[in-house]
């Protein structure tokens, strides 16, 4: 190990240089932890050590420059670390280093979710699909959807997408304008007896 160089933008980072190249990139308490100094010929437990700190450290960063640009599920977070190559171990310990720091949380995302999506027109049933695939409880959607979206709120989108897309169908015989504005609520999650009788009095005779 021929030098190790703190990292001026991320306090707390070293890069370990081997003949003069970086090699890996770890945190500094590890460094001392280990004790390791300039010259330290390094050893193969040493190499497996920082290998699995590197890769712990490089899945945290990735995860950073995830959480930067959008919320994220725990489970989703997960699957994108793993699709970029991060082993899984390091994938699991940049999770709990993220909710650790209040940078992951389930419950917070799924509640901007719902906010966000309904205001863009899905309904209760896609949502909870979605929110299933992303790995929240269906419980705990079930009490975010109770707490943030209204009845009165889901039957006003109902009737204002009913009526957007139905004039958009004037030209079809009613039966089959009745039938494809139900198929169009079906597609954003709105379904049930209730729809159907509401696209029905929004089309009218």
């Amino acid at each position: 190990m021929t030098r190790i160089g703190l990292d001026d933008r991320r306090p707390g980072v070293a890069r370990v240089f081997v003949d003069e190249e970086p090699y890996l990139t770890v945190s500094a308490e590890l460094i001392d932890r280990l004790g390791l100094v300039v010259g330290t010929a390094l050893t193969e437990e040493h190499l497996g050590v920082l290998g699995r700190e590197a890769d712990a450290v490089a899945a945290y960063r990735t995860a950073l420059r995830c959480l930067e640009r959008r919320s994220f599920a725990s489970r989703d977070l997960c699957r994108r670390l793993g699709q970029k190559g991060h082993p899984p171990e390091a994938v699991e310990q940049a999770i709990a280093r993220a909710t650790a720091a209040g940078l992951l949380d389930d419950e917070q995302h799924a509640r901007h979710f719902i906010e966000t999506r309904f205001a863009r027109g899905r309904g209760p049933a896609r949502l909870r699909l979605e929110l299933a695939r992303a790995g929240i409880p269906t419980a705990v959607t079930d009490r975010l959807l109770a707490e943030v979206v209204s009845d009165e709120a889901v039957d006003e989108r109902i009737v204002s997408l009913a009526r957007k897309r139905a004039g958009q169908l004037q030209h079809i015989p009613r039966p089959d304008r009745i039938r494809r504005v139900t198929a169009f609520l079906a597609r954003r999650g709105y379904r049930g007896m209730t729809v159907r009788e509401m696209v029905r009095e929004v089309v009218g005779a």
